[in-house]
């Protein structure tokens, strides 16, 4: 055998690899997702005492201790700053938005509506996915995309009590300024450490999300301690496991398992604030969430497939 060219052994290796790394990837996003969740159930409750973008910038602030002591532990200082400091700033701008009109339109709607709004983030990850990542999605995944995408229609059903709101509106638009930030993990993961993307993109948003929210600062209430606790240790950890999701996984195959986070915000919502959804926000979610199962089947379906034998000719 030439140890140039390993042939069938090797591939099963690399395969064997790959699938390995997936199966990572996607333990990395279920937790990510869950304990999101609660961050996001902690931040709901501080916009009812400040600005949506103080509240952002607090988000960035408190998690950033714990950051700098886990790259500390694990990789350094250096590494932090040896990154490509364009799409930095570009997911940092990216990620004031996305947070501060999530903040906005979560502060005057159920968790579970504005969940079900924000579904349409993987669906926009999946479509940005091709142009700028060169991922391949074949005309079965954009049909699931387009379902799902009629599933958030029907969540947001124009003329009702859906995105033509203000606050549906705040967060359909920091769903998309979301998605972009996605797309920038994925291309950074590829040259910047996993400690760097969340430290900078943590650290980018206290800076940036702060600036604004300076001439409207509201003083800090010792009661809210425990809230701002909550957002740092959920935060952070949801950010690392994200983080390490996109970089072990490819974008338009994980993205779709933000849908579990309905299990859980609807869980918060009748715990913490005593609704439920009503029936065409859990028609929506539905359509959207079988469409995001569709493309994990399909993307195993592709995997399982044997590579094509091209003809060697005479």
């Amino acid at each position: 055998m030439d140890p140039l060219n390993p042939g069938p052994a090797g591939d099963g290796a690399a395969e064997a690899h790959a699938a390995r790394d997936h199966r990572r990837g996607v333990v990395a996003m279920l937790f990510a997702v869950a304990v999101l969740c609660v961050m996001d159930a902690c931040m709901k409750q501080l916009a009812g005492h400040y600005p949506p973008m103080q509240v952002a910038a607090l988000r960035g602030a408190v998690g950033l201790p714990l950051v700098l002591a886990w790259a500390l532990a694990t990789t350094g200082l250096r590494p932090l700053l040896r990154v490509h400091w364009p799409l930095h700033l570009l997911r940092g701008v990216l990620g004031v938005l996305f947070l501060s009109c999530f903040v906005g339109g979560l502060r005057d709607l159920p968790m579970s509506t504005a969940y079900a709004i924000s579904f349409v983030g993987p669906l926009l990850v999946t479509a940005m996915a091709v142009p700028l990542l060169r991922e391949h999605v074949g005309p079965r995944r954009w049909t699931a995309i387009v379902v799902g995408i009629l599933g958030v229609l029907v969540v947001l059903r124009p003329g009702g009590e859906g995105v033509l709101t203000r606050p549906g509106l705040l967060v359909l638009f920091g769903t998309v300024c979301y998605a972009g930030s996605v797309v920038t993990v994925r291309m950074l993961a590829q040259r910047d450490s996993a400690q760097a993307l969340v430290f900078w993109f943590l650290g980018m948003v206290a800076v940036g999300a702060g600036l604004l929210a300076w001439p409207e600062w509201v003083p800090l209430r010792a009661a809210d301690a425990w809230l701002l606790a909550g957002v740092a240790v959920s935060g952070t950890l949801g950010q690392v496991a994200l983080t390490h999701a996109f970089r072990l996984g490819e974008a338009s195959l994980i993205a779709p398992l933000e849908y579990t986070a309905l299990v859980w915000v609807v869980l918060l919502d009748v715990v913490l604030w005593g609704v439920l959804p009503d029936g065409m926000t859990w028609l929506g979610a539905a359509i959207i969430v079988v469409s995001g199962l569709y493309l994990m089947r399909r993307e195993r379906v592709v995997r399982g497939r044997p590579a094509p034998v091209e003809d060697a000719g005479p």
